[in-house]
């Protein structure tokens, strides 16, 4: 089994929050996955949001596609204002 630490829940708001030991690593603004399994909560961090993959290395190995197809014509929306 893993360290043990006391947390304490406080009222944050309209919620409860749960206030971790900064010992965990965990830092402000990361997300978490809660569950409630056979009356106790399971806590695991999440993917951070701000992980993205990068696709502008594929556009030239894939035939047919040399760069993304919204950048050849103009949107509707484009040709609205270019006529008004």
């Amino acid at each position: 089994m893993g360290r043990e630490f006391e947390a304490k829940i406080f009222q944050s708001g309209n919620s409860v929050a749960l206030r971790l030991p900064k010992a965990l690593g965990l830092k402000a603004g990361d997300m978490m996955r809660v569950r409630q399994e056979h009356g106790n909560l399971i806590a695991a961090p999440m993917a951070s949001r701000n992980e993205y993959i990068d696709l502008e290395g594929i556009y030239g190995s894939v035939p047919g596609i040399s760069r993304p197809p919204c950048d050849e014509n103009p949107r509707d929306w484009d040709v609205g204002r270019q006529n008004g």
